[in-house]
């Protein structure tokens, strides 16, 4: 697979300052795909002068010039989404067709949705005798996770590169080939040189380099809620603003009389989807204790439509989860339930049948496989329950009335997202209310790139998509007249 031997500053690839590399496997099979380069402080340090350099011209750019580099960003996305679906499946492991569907897709919408929004905000109001201005806040440090990893990226660069912001990105060493190719199609935009630079490297030594670099005015971070601790320690030490999207443990409400067979199905499809790897997924399913053994069953038939193979495979619809570490995390997990006394329903901390670490299908079999796993009989108090798996584990949880289900729905130091079932619309929307989350959906409602996206809790700091996205990226100033 194609990959550049170098980083992206200051608008061309140039060399890394040191000799060491990555390399990117294919998680379905364990073959190489490509090397790149382990970048570090010397790297980091080139690419944020060269953003601060790029500061000064592309804040001054008229908004109406970013939002037009911003739809050519966009069309480039369009003419490359299966070059993008493709490199997604091959370094995440990602069924192509989800990896069509949302991994290529939906990065299009959000930057179609900031190419908009660029063009008609109000980056200045009058208040009184007053002349409000929304600046750009500078030099933004972007570090991004694997599990979505183009989409990551661009709900981070399109709504920094609308409010007049340069960047450097930091991506998920496991996927840095699409960040390459993004660093791509920025290039072809016409976006000048410096607002966008790509350096790839481990976290521990590039992520960190950025996160306490001087240079850097913002730290935007999306990933694990320890490591956005020290994101958001080494943030305040600079007196850098943060904006951190962290994990999530999220409850999918099914209140009594609601349609139990439509929402089982689609829990049990949001939790398997990624192979599990999504921060927002529903994690934990609330059922009434009258109509839980009904829910249970329904889960299980649902997840055992869910074929574990490969991700080239059609019939696949889930594909490995990204690497070794974390199958044992995953399968850890597992283990950690039935010793914990969860029930076993479907599924298991084993390889999936016909292979040794693979899936089902053909040449999946030194893959790294979970199988798609329910659990019932699950207690609020069980690891399982509390700490977020990242894997294709659904818990089933009994509550006894609506305000025992509010009890379990909120009892968790994560509070990122969740969903609420209801024959009642107006009642779903009450009970949501008082859900200690960033976002629920009501009924199955639609993705909404507009939206704003973050959470509650230790889920995290700030929001991205939509408007509240792109004021992220701005600070204020008053004049008064």
């Amino acid at each position: 697979m194609k990959a550049h031997d170098g980083m992206y500053i200051d608008g061309s690839w140039r060399p890394a300052a040191g000799t060491g590399t990555i390399e990117v496997t294919n998680p379905a099979d364990g073959t190489l795909l490509a090397t790149v380069p382990a970048g570090g402080p010397e790297d980091i340090d080139a690419a944020v002068r060269a953003a601060r350099a790029a500061l000064p011209g592309w804040a001054a750019t008229p908004p109406a010039e970013r939002a037009a580099r911003l739809g050519a960003l966009q069309q480039i996305l369009v003419d490359r989404r299966e070059e993008i679906a493709e490199t997604v499946t091959a370094e995440l492991g990602s069924p192509l067709t989800f990896s069509r569907k949302v991994h290529a897709a939906v990065p299009i919408a959000v930057c179609a949705s900031y190419a908009e929004l660029a063009a008609e905000y109000a980056f200045e109001e009058k208040t009184g005798n007053s002349l409000v201005l929304r600046e750009p806040v500078g030099v933004v440090g972007a570090i991004t996770p694997w599990n979505y990893p183009l989409h990551q990226i661009v709900a981070k660069a399109a709504p920094a590169l609308a409010a007049g912001c340069t960047m450097v990105l930091k991506p998920a060493e496991d996927t840095p080939l699409v960040a390459q190719l993004f660093a791509e199609a920025v290039h072809e935009a016409g976006v000048p040189a410096g607002v966008f630079n790509l350096v790839t490297g481990l976290g521990p030594v590039a992520g960190q380099a950025l996160a306490e670099h001087e240079g850097v005015d913002l730290l935007s971070f999306t990933g694990s809620t320890a490591v956005g601790r020290r994101i958001g320690a080494l943030a305040v030490s600079g007196v850098k603003r943060v904006a951190l999207e962290l994990g999530g443990k999220s409850a999918n409400v099914i209140l009594p009389g609601a349609d139990l067979k439509k929402a089982v199905k689609v829990g049990v499809a949001n939790v398997m989807a990624n192979s599990g790897q999504t921060c927002s997924a529903w994690t934990r399913m609330l059922v009434d204790a009258e109509r839980y053994e009904e829910a249970v069953r329904l889960a299980a038939e649902a997840a055992a439509k869910y074929v574990t193979g490969n991700p080239l495979d059609e019939a696949a619809r889930v594909g490995p989860v990204v690497n070794a570490k974390q199958r044992e995390r995953v399968t850890g997990y597992i283990r950690r339930g039935q010793e914990e006394g969860a029930r076993l329903v479907v599924g298991g901390a084993e390889p999936p049948p016909g292979s040794s670490g693979g899936g089902e299908a053909q040449g999946a079999e030194r893959g790294h496989y979970v199988q798609p796993t329910v659990f019932a009989d699950v207690t609020p108090e069980m690891t399982i329950a509390q700490e977020e798996i990242f894997g294709p584990v659904l818990c089933i949880l009994k509550y006894e009335d609506t305000e025992d289900a509010l009890r379990i729905a909120n009892d968790t130091v994560y509070g990122l997202a969740g969903a609420v079932w209801s024959e009642n619309e107006e009642e779903a929307v009450a009970f949501a209310r008082r859900m200690e989350t960033g976002q629920v959906d009501i009924n199955g409602g639609r993705f909404n790139p507009l939206a704003p996206f973050g959470g509650y809790k230790q889920s995290g700091i700030g929001r991205e998509l939509g408007v509240h996205g792109l004021e992220e990226y701005l600070q204020t100033k008053s004049l008064q007249l």
